[in-house]
């Protein structure tokens, strides 16, 4: 008998954690996205040093130039903590990396 109702109690706790979390869940405005869905919101600022690289692979993945695109993207991200969605344009997403320039005034970021 105890055991039982000490089992009661476990699920009922458990269920009232999972009922305030998707309680919360509803309140801040994401009901309709799914985990699936959140990964492939981009993620316009905030990247830590370590996210810089899988960033930057992406980003990078159909250049024939990997080698120096890998580079200065990295170097971007690095600074600007921030890498544009796809794989070519859409700059204007994050603004340190589109107005970075070289000497010479062309793009510094791929």
């Amino acid at each position: 008998m105890i055991r039982s109702a000490s089992s009661f109690f476990f699920i009922v706790l458990l269920f009232s954690c999972t009922v305030m979390a998707a309680s919360e869940y509803i309140i801040n405005g994401e009901l309709g996205m799914s985990l699936a869905a959140k990964k492939q919101k981009h993620k316009h600022s905030g990247f830590s040093a370590a996210e810089c690289p899988g960033a930057c692979q992406y980003r990078c993945s159909k250049t024939s130039y990997k080698k120096p695109c890998l580079f200065f993207c990295q170097k971007c991200c690095l600074k600007c903590r921030c890498v544009p969605p796809g794989t070519f344009a859409h700059k204007e997403v994050c603004p340190c990396y589109n107005n970075w320039k070289t000497k010479r005034g062309g793009p510094k970021c791929p």
